[in-house]
């Protein structure tokens, strides 16, 4: 059975904002480690951040696919005139070159996983 991380893959521009959950019944544990080990599986390479409140990423694109997921905290995506709030296990798979922003909401951290499609 395909989890919802291989389904994210098959996104494609131009879609909506799409905002899709971690299922410990078909994904594992929400964790660090637990995610970046099945990203990886998916061919992601993974970067692990904690971003603080008041953190704001302006408009900007990437050259590769990537997908976001949030293990605690609250962290706003704006894509194709949408906003959405990713909270612990939500996550979005964003489309290279797609141009998106991002902030961090309310007061406390952001502790996320950046994953990027290894090219």
């Amino acid at each position: 059975m395909k989890n919802q991380l291989e389904h994210s893959r098959n996104t494609v521009a131009g879609t909506s904002l799409k905002i899709r959950h971690w299922h410990p019944a078909t994904d594992g544990p929400l964790s660090a480690e637990a995610v970046r080990k099945r990203l990886e599986e998916l061919g992601y390479s993974c970067s692990f951040y904690i971003y603080a409140p008041g953190t704001i990423f302006p408009d900007h694109k990437h050259v590769t696919d990537k997908i976001d997921i949030v293990l605690k905290g609250r962290f706003m995506i704006h894509i194709d005139g949408e906003n959405g709030i990713l909270r612990d296990g939500d996550y979005i798979f964003i489309p290279k070159g797609t141009v998106h922003r991002a902030a961090v909401v309310g007061d406390e951290d952001v502790v996320s996983i950046d994953a990027e499609r290894v090219l």
